[in-house]
């Protein structure tokens, strides 16, 4: 069987890896201009697909019939094709936004849910969110309830967000703030590159229960495999392939004074799981075309600390990385969300008279004691978990996956 996913932008799509894990069949990634669609729906490119952004409305004419919930919904992203060639459209989103709803432990029942965007995903969401008794408001650009006006919402307790507004590579954007919200009770973001949109991370910093789209990628993706193979599957796989794929792809991402051994530890780590590593301060060398100690010698620190944003920024964004940072990485609060983004983030300890200052400038020109004590609150407020450093690097290395594969995927 042929299977595979059709949008115009899929650099970002996890899609082949779910459903090598849910059949045995072919996934291909289908990148189709909207001049080319026509051709490529009458075509015979395919034997069952999923379609995402920007076709989930455009494509219902060209399927002979719809499922319920397709008609219901509005929206197809799931396609077979029956044996007599005509197209069967189906809507497996409400399965995987249901099982959002579900993880949050969202009762969207009695209460004001906004949701941002008004394309065929939105359909989707709006369906089950009314389905589930709650009062949905669309936010639009041009609509009624836009932008401009939000504030006659500020009592709205459910927010969604159906939009690529924030979607890799367009990562670190948001719609709106959530200070216009004070009583939210749930975020829910489909985007699922990055795994926490800027949406997200603005809801974790405010203490608002958070969940990014990877979980309903999954679970439509289960279900949409059910209607390609016309077997059941467990719904239990979907938490595993979940839990698989997050594990999988999050970066590892280490933090600490210079010296700590962050770059040693990465190195390692790496080399255990198959994983590229990346040095912050390797990139920085290489855009700035120039050793660091030659860099501040003809630079100020603030010059460099923004070129380490611009290449932080850089490395965050992708995925299944290693990246060990630079020690002063964490003097900028914007790096925090540029790394956390998309990976866990592990502060190294190291005992101060371990720490070797050569070719490290700033360590050079400040007492190592004194650098540290305004670093620690820093290096804490980024860091997922702390871990040791001052005995065998392979022990800290192996505490560091342990601690990752304990937490990630939760």
């Amino acid at each position: 069987m042929r299977a595979g996913l059709l949008g115009r932008k899929l650099g970002h799509s996890f899609s082949p890896q779910i459903h090598a894990r849910l059949g045995d069949y072919r996934y291909e990634l289908f990148e189709v201009e909207p001049d080319a669609l026509d051709a490529f729906m009458r075509g015979d490119r395919f034997d069952a697909m999923n379609v995402t952004i920007p076709y989930k409305k455009d494509v219902i004419p060209y399927c002979t019939e719809l499922s319920d919930a397709a008609r219901a919904i509005g929206s197809v992203n799931t396609i077979v094709r029956r044996p007599d060639g005509t197209l069967f459209g189906d809507n497996t989103d409400a399965a995987g936004f249901t099982a959002m709803l579900r993880r949050l432990r969202i009762d969207p029942k009695g209460k004001k849910a906004l949701v941002l965007g008004s394309g065929g995903a939105s359909l989707t969401v709006r369906h089950v969110l009314k389905a589930l008794g709650a009062e949905v408001v669309v936010i639009s650009r041009s609509g009624e309830d836009n932008y401009e006006n939000l504030d006659r919402h500020a009592d709205a307790r459910i927010l969604v967000n159906t939009t690529p507004v924030g979607m890799y590579p367009n990562n670190g954007a948001a719609a709106l703030s959530l200070a216009h919200f004070p009583r939210l009770e749930g975020v829910l973001d489909l985007i699922y590159n990055p795994a926490r949109t800027a949406l997200i991370l603005d809801a974790m910093d405010r203490g608002i229960p958070a969940l990014g789209g990877l979980t309903m990628l999954v679970e439509q993706a289960r279900a949409a495999a059910e209607r390609f193979t016309g077997t059941q599957i467990d719904p239990a796989c979907s938490e595993e392939i979940r839990r698989s794929l997050q594990g999988e792809t999050e970066n590892i991402i280490l933090i600490g004074m210079p010296g700590s051994g962050k770059t040693t530890l990465g190195q390692m780590i790496a080399e255990q799981t198959g994983r590229r590593f990346a040095d912050s301060d390797e990139l920085i060398v290489e855009r700035a075309g120039m050793s660091i100690p030659e860099y501040f010698s003809t630079h100020s620190e603030a010059e460099f600390r923004a070129l380490e944003t611009q290449c932080i920024a850089e490395l965050g964004k992708q995925s299944s990385l290693v990246i060990a940072t630079g020690g002063g990485c964490v003097t900028r609060p914007e790096n925090r969300n540029l790394l956390k983004q998309n990976g866990a983030l592990f502060f190294i300890q190291r005992a101060l008279d371990k720490l070797p200052t050569d070719g490290r400038p700033l360590s050079q020109a400040n007492p190592l004691e004194e650098l540290y004590r305004k670093r620690l609150p820093l290096y804490r407020s980024f860091a997922d978990a702390e871990i040791d450093n001052d005995g065998a690097p392979e022990t800290a290395a192996a505490r560091i996956l342990e601690v990752y594969h304990e937490t990630v995927g939760r």
